[in-house]
């Protein structure tokens, strides 16, 4: 063990108290943080004595990135078992509702090195991918050391996470150095990682898989059935994936949005389902203006007939439906936007022709934002003030001819962009 990693192992036994505490206290408002950590620390069995190729997916977005990656190794690979890991709850509970059975689950270990010995030992995979960035050093070099592959795929690196590794470069070239191939998203994220040590012979440039998103036709026939029972003329908004102090704000532009449009139906779903209860009372208690005091707030859970329902707010409390939210759409705001959180993926609701506004907080997806926004597909917006003036300007498009050419650019730039998990699968059988 080098001395860097020494050192990195020393710091990581120092806090593990406090990560094992922090798990508990998460799980005080979601429960499901305190089942499973025996996975966390390396005591797992797999359902099958088939060879196993391992793909880490830290939690839901990565997750929805890999599934065209993930359903091609089912169906190219039947003699292995698919081993996907995440992080988080919310992660597991997706690759369970896209996956089922097809493949198996469990959480990611601490990257100690007896935890990483033992999860190897245990489901000895023949290769590990690793989707977008995950530079675990123990995981890495315990990998190498028993000939394990190790492939990052989707790989991206913001210029905020760029600075954080260089802090510790030695450190990360090291570990970058066990990896077999490192396929980038873009000629940015290429130079990144050469920043950072990584050799040039291992970076392929292949493209975002994000785009290779194939619609859930299942859950677009359930959300423009919604459409239909609360009345396909009802204007509607929705705002995907929230975080903490993004909701006021909205609710806020939703208040002056109904001056304009009476009737505009906002649905809107935080991004961790512990915060479900909290924007629900939240929308109870906020403060409208006179003519608005009578608004109607639901959760979705809570409503078995959408013709039956006069709601003005509909909290989307549910895992999993956000492609049927998106059906039902007018215009979308991607939530993670008005906080430094990053923004999330806008590509959902894009493949289905419908027009996305953001904050100005979108560097976890730069590359996807930027090329969007040259194709007036998506709009950042630096203002509350901005963000309502847009979407008050993309209602007065959706019965509009413009919105069907919106719809035609939409099908054209994800078309063009797909193509990566070919390019993906090609650089993994050659370890396989």
């Amino acid at each position: 063990m080098s001395f860097r990693r020494l050192l990195y192992t020393l710091l990581l036994y120092l806090i593990f108290p406090f990560v094992i505490l922090k798990l508990l206290w998460r799980s005080l408002s979601n429960s499901t943080y305190r089942l499973r950590i025996h996975e966390r620390l390396g005591f797992v069995t797999l359902d099958s004595n088939k060879p196993v190729i391992w793909v880490h997916a830290v939690s839901v977005g990565e997750t929805i990135a890999a599934k065209p990656l993930i359903e091609a190794l089912i169906s190219h690979y039947p003699d292995y078992r698919i081993l996907v890991t995440t992080t988080t709850p919310t992660g597991s509970d997706r690759v369970k509702s896209l996956f089922s059975k097809r493949v198996a689950h469990v959480y990611y270990p601490y990257d100690l090195p007896e935890i990483i010995y033992r999860f190897l030992k245990r489901i000895k995979p023949q290769i590990l991918i690793i989707v977008e960035t995950e530079i675990w050093p123990n995981l890495y070099a315990a990998c190498h050391k028993r000939h394990i592959p190790i492939v990052i795929v989707n790989a991206r690196l913001s210029k905020k996470s760029t600075h954080s590794y260089a802090k510790i470069k030695a450190l990360v070239a090291e570990t970058l150095s066990y990896v077999k191939t490192i396929a980038v998203r873009s000629n940015d994220d290429a130079m990144s990682f050469k920043q950072l040590g990584a050799s040039e012979d291992i970076i392929q440039i292949s493209g975002n898989i994000k785009f290779d998103i194939e619609p859930d036709q299942e859950q677009i026939k359930q959300g423009k059935e919604r459409r239909k029972q609360w009345g396909e003329n009802r204007p509607v908004w929705v705002a995907a994936s929230t975080h903490e102090g993004e909701d006021e704000k909205l609710l806020a532009i939703y208040n002056s949005l109904l001056k304009v449009y009476p009737d505009l139906l906002f649905i809107l779903i935080p991004r961790h389902p512990e915060r479900f209860n909290k924007v629900y009372e939240l929308c109870l208690s906020y403060q409208f203006s006179s003519k608005n005091k009578q608004l109607n707030t639901k959760r979705h859970t809570q409503i078995s007939q959408y013709q039956d329902t006069n709601a003005n707010i509909i909290i989307g409390d549910s895992m999993g439906e956000m492609q049927s939210w998106f059906a039902t759409a007018d215009v979308v705001f991607m939530g993670g936007s008005l906080v430094e959180t990053g923004g999330h993926n806008p590509l959902e609701a894009i493949a289905q022709g419908v027009p996305v506004v953001s904050g100005q907080y979108i560097f976890n997806f730069e590359d996807i934002v930027k090329e969007l926004e040259q194709s007036d597909l998506l709009y950042v917006c630096q203002t509350e003030a901005e963000i309502e003036s847009k979407i008050l300007a993309l209602l007065k498009l959706s019965s509009a001819s413009e919105f069907t050419e919106f719809q035609f650019k939409a099908k054209k730039i994800m078309k063009q962009q797909q193509g990566v998990t070919a390019r993906l699968m090609k650089i993994i059988s050659s370890f396989l």
